[in-house]
């Protein structure tokens, strides 16, 4: 007759180096249910819908290949693409875009927006461009007003009241900082291999080789590129001390209380 092994054998020191039992780290999304958000879906959509308009209207009533080069028509078409992306996962309750990606394009319209309208919108400014906005009508005049005014608005309401804060790091902008210096190089590349006297050669004054020489360009870059940093390092600042967006709270099936007793 066989005898059955004790379970606990009284007496027997602990096995060394076993370990006890551990806690399953339960995701949140696990607990929580995922919640649409029609408003938010529809505010994204109008902000992605006119960037897209900017970035068409751009295209068809003027050069292609010189509205290309601008950089507030790549940072629109950037926006285009993401706050579509975003309006769709907000609508179907799923996990947002990665916040380098949303901060990314937050930046990139802002300092198209700051550029144009510092920089290149007023007569009166040493950059200023031979055609001001002054000066467009039409379709023309419209884009401009999307792709320098609307959408860098649109962009920098929907990070202040609809996402949440504390999302952006400061290696965020670094990283950010990769795509001006690459445009930049670009412009430079550009310019240097076209004819002289191409009115494509340089489509921004304070980038013109031809007028300022390489060393008072250069130096145009260094600034704008140390300002783009710090624009990127404000922005990251500012997500970490700004309020959380107000939300309705929503009931749960249960409610938790203080033990009785």
């Amino acid at each position: 007759m066989l005898t059955p092994i004790p379970r606990d054998i009284p007496g027997l020191p602990a096995l060394p180096g076993v370990p006890g039992p551990l806690s399953a780290a339960v995701p949140a999304a696990a607990v929580v249910a995922p919640v649409r958000r029609p408003a938010t879906a529809a505010f994204r959509l109008l902000t992605g819908a006119a960037a897209a308009a900017g970035v068409t209207l751009a295209l068809l009533h003027g050069s292609p290949t010189r509205a290309l080069t601008y950089f507030a028509l790549q940072s629109g078409a950037l926006a285009a693409i993401v706050f579509t992306l975003s309006a769709q996962r907000a609508w179907a309750a799923r996990r947002p875009l990665p916040p380098a990606l949303t901060g990314a394009t937050l930046l990139y319209t802002v300092t198209a927006a700051l550029t144009h309208h510092l920089l290149l919108a007023h007569t009166t400014q040493p950059f200023a461009l031979a055609d001001t906005p002054a000066d467009a009508t039409g379709w023309p005049a419209l884009a401009g007003q999307l792709l320098h005014t609307a959408v860098p608005l649109a962009a920098a309401l929907d990070w202040l009241l609809l996402t949440p804060p504390r999302r952006l790091r400061p290696r965020h902008a670094t990283v950010w900082l990769l795509y001006p210096l690459a445009y930049l190089a670009l412009l430079l590349t550009r310019g240097a291999l076209l004819t002289p006297g191409s009115p494509d050669r340089y489509v921004h004054p304070f980038l013109d080789v031809a007028s300022h020489g390489y060393q008072h360009v250069l130096a145009n870059a260094l600034l704008l590129c140390l300002a783009v940093y710090a624009l990127a390092i404000l922005l990251v600042t500012l997500d970490h001390i700004r309020p959380a967006p107000l939300r309705r709270r929503r009931k749960t099936g249960f409610r938790l209380r203080a033990p009785v007793g």
